[in-house]
């Protein structure tokens, strides 16, 4: 088996290679719906219903089997399951001008101006290409969902007093630092797919604490054989292939 430093000294010497080639789109062209990705990656879970962060069954999108998840802020949402970006849609998003400073098709009803996600969701294909990129949507239960905001990933300290937890879900999320700690069992595939948007998409770039920390975690935790199957679903969909994770499967 070849170690994890080969493999990622061997991937760079293959994007250098391809360096001529670098203009061609390595990301999601197919959809541009959000709506539309998230219908596909409800079909691509149906074989295998469990949530990507706590591992709780679903059924139709509904929690049908928590494991002891528990929370006691947005708990009617902690029935359903949401499609959350590992990635947030906000790391992205600012780096397009009209969700900084809004566009001129961007009024609302009242001749109100308006930004942000919206603006960018309306006025550029490129965002809306990245915002439904479905290697980057997971199935989450909605209150896990909406608590981590837009917050990155990190390793909380253990003698934080402000984290909040979810009862068996190992899910740490620390709003006075905008920071959450992942479950073991999700780090790998969240590495993998911080690594495949910053491959993807030029525009995104992690800090170099961040691309650490996605470094360690890549090679800490190898991928899974649902982690492979799922790449491959959505290749089949969507069109383009994660070379991050199929790097990984095919040494496994």
């Amino acid at each position: 088996m070849m170690k994890p430093k080969f493999l990622l000294y061997a991937f760079i010497i293959s994007a250098l290679a391809s360096g001529a080639n670098a203009s061609e789109p390595r990301g999601n062209t197919q959809f541009d719906s959000f709506n539309k990705s998230k219908k596909w990656m409800y079909k691509i879970y149906s074989h295998n219903p469990r949530t990507f962060y706590c591992d709780a069954e679903f059924k139709n999108r509904k929690i049908i089997s928590d494991h002891g998840f528990s929370t006691d802020i947005y708990q009617k949402r902690a029935l359903r399951t949401e499609a959350e970006h590992v990635v947030p849609a906000e790391n992205f998003g600012r780096s397009f001008k009209e969700w900084r400073d809004g566009h001129p098709s961007c009024i609302d009803q009242k001749g109100r101006a308006f930004k942000g996600r919206k603006c960018a969701e309306k006025s550029n294909r490129l965002y809306r290409l990245m915002q439904s990129d479905m290697y980057n949507l997971v199935p989450a239960i909605g209150a896990v969902n909406a608590a981590r905001k837009n917050y990155n990933f990190t390793m909380l300290p253990k003698t934080q007093n402000s984290i909040r937890s979810f009862g068996t879900c190992a899910m740490l999320i620390s709003s006075k630092d905008r920071k959450a700690q992942p479950p073991l069992n999700a780090r790998g595939a969240i590495a993998r797919t911080y690594l495949y948007m910053q491959y993807a998409y030029p525009r995104y770039n992690m800090s170099r604490q961040q691309k650490q920390l996605m470094a360690a975690w890549d090679r800490a935790y190898p991928v899974t054989d649902w982690e492979c199957k799922r790449s491959l679903a959505i290749e089949r969909v969507q069109g383009n292939t994660n070379p991050i994770v199929k790097s990984r499967c095919n040494v496994n």
